[in-house]
């Protein structure tokens, strides 16, 4: 790896030194280090084509700064003989980084168009910035002190649902953004979360509106908002639907988790977005989906190769909003998916936008947090260790697995990178170096974690973390819970590997835990 590659990877700055010669041996241990948990597999199906093949390939891939933030490679790979004689892989990769961010940027920003006229209101949930910003509203904005301004998030929420909502819906719309704030409500596999409530409208009285959250971004939501019709107009809608509702289950069997957005003006098609299997519901390949997003496609076209036909996707125009139960062939369960598109404009010749996305949730893979099904037993008392399954993980960092014991002996209090450094580099000032080498040991905890099944178990929120205490089983935690049968568990050592353990211990030993 030249130093151009370790300069992309954040293993050293492009002014300055080469980096530590352990940051080489770390990606020797296990090469898939490199990428994120979702893009290791496609690598590794990548090499073993290469190597059947016999032939290179290009294209790009997604890899994992040091600091835990991403950067996008395209280049070749090819399977050659090295120096030493033995089979070996080698690539040549470019930083496109830039780039993508641009266009993805410029696809965000077609997204947001797509349902700005298919939403009353729009605001942008940024987790990892703990902000939230404004972003359109069909009339005069109700908020224009913070119209694409990055609010504070809790007191931006707060008092949007104390100026909008109606007074008795206002715990549960509060108990909405919390769950979904703070619990993590849409984890990945998971589809949008949604909510119905009553707010002010723009001209002052309360109408029902439905909101959802829409995920664009690892840490980046959107909350859309829509004024749901009267209930004469909802009977009608009902009515009109039934039949395009029977006539589409067989069209949406193959559709799982996902969302897409597609523009059509004067029965010509413009896809903006979707997932990979959305296009595959279309039936269409990725390839073939991105071409369509340069030019309209005729709406007879487009659905060609769905099962339904051209008539039933005219009445879901017509009809602008409906609701289809199917059963899902990958999943074996009946599903739910909605979609909505913007009302006809009265000369009948300005863009309509069209939204589907899923609407039921699927049963989490992992078990569910709790003492009982913890993903994973942690040892304080002695020597620190982690097991997954009853077997030990061997960490590859010793810093690493320092950082997690340091999490643990906070009791799912948040870490500060500062205060993290203070612990493990004692003598140490905090310097960008410094933070330089804690982003290299917290990412390494990252991708171990990750590597072992237990991501979760440690959450990341501007630069702080915290363990999540219900998500794992530990012996402090037990014996701090006064239940008797965990009195014995302590027996005057902890954390024997750490020297800054000793406070804990002191208190251990002289009750002040209680």
């Amino acid at each position: 790896m030249n130093r151009q590659m370790r300069v992309i990877l954040g293993l050293c700055d492009a002014d300055a030194e080469d980096g530590s010669p352990d940051d080489l041996e770390f990606y020797r241990d296990n090469i898939f280090l490199m990428f994120p948990v979702e893009e290791r597999r496609r690598f590794a199906l990548y090499l073993n084509r290469i190597y059947s093949q016999n032939s290179p390939m290009a294209g790009e891939i997604t890899v994992l700064r040091c600091d835990g933030t991403k950067a996008y490679l395209f280049g070749w790979v090819t399977k050659c003989v090295g120096d030493q004689g033995s089979e070996e892989f080698q690539s040549v990769c470019m930083d496109i980084t830039r780039r993508r961010q641009e266009q993805k940027a410029k696809e965000s920003r077609r997204y947001i168009k797509a349902l700005s006229d298919v939403y009353d209101r729009i605001f942008e949930y940024d987790l990892a910035n703990h902000t939230v910003r404004y972003l359109h509203g069909q009339t005069t904005p109700a908020f224009p002190w913070m119209k694409d301004i990055p609010m504070q998030l809790e007191e931006a929420t707060d008092i949007c649902i104390r100026d909008l909502v109606a007074e008795k819906d206002r715990q549960q719309v509060r108990a909405f953004f919390d769950a979904y704030l703070y619990h993590k409500q849409d984890a990945p596999g998971l589809c949008p979360s949604q909510i119905r409530y009553q707010a002010r409208s723009s001209d002052g009285s309360i109408r029902t509106y439905t909101g959802i959250f829409l995920k664009i971004e690892d840490s980046v939501s959107l909350f859309c908002s829509r004024r749901m019709p009267d209930t004469r107009e909802t009977d009608s809608l009902r009515n009109e639907n039934r039949s395009l509702k029977e006539n589409l289950k067989e069209l949406v069997t193959r559709f799982t988790d996902g969302i897409a957005a597609f523009e059509v003006t004067n029965d010509l098609v413009t896809p903006l977005y979707a997932s990979d299997n959305v296009c595959e519901f279309f039936g269409f390949a990725k390839k073939e989906w991105l071409q369509m997003m340069k030019k309209g496609t005729p709406l007879k076209n487009f659905v060609e190769r769905s099962r339904a036909s051209f008539e039933e996707f005219q009445a879901l125009l017509r009809n602008g909003e409906a609701e289809f139960t199917y059963f899902d062939l990958n999943t074996g369960t009946q599903r739910q998916i909605k979609a909505i598109c913007s009302q006809k404009s009265a000369d009948g010749n300005s863009p309509r936008y069209v939204m589907l996305y899923n609407m039921d949730r699927e049963a989490p893979k992992e078990p569910k947090p709790g003492r009982n099904n913890a993903l994973a037993s942690i040892r304080t008392f002695g020597y620190f260790d982690v097991f997954v399954g009853g077997r030990p993980i061997p960490f590859r960092n010793k810093k690493a697995k320092e950082l997690l014991a340091l999490l643990v002996d906070r009791r799912g209090g948040y870490v500060t990178s500062e205060e993290a450094i203070s612990f493990l580099w004692e003598d140490e000032p905090v310097t960008p170096v410094t933070l330089a080498r804690y982003r290299k040991v917290a990412l390494r905890l990252k991708n171990t974690l990750a590597e072992y099944g237990i991501p979760g178990i440690v959450e990341a929120v501007d630069g702080k973390r915290r363990i999540v205490t219900e998500m794992v089983r530990c012996d402090l935690y037990d014996y701090l819970s006064g239940d008797e049968k965990y009195a014995q568990l302590f027996k005057g050592s902890y954390l024997t590997n750490y020297s800054w353990g000793e406070n804990t211990l002191a208190e251990l030993s002289g009750g002040l835990l209680f």
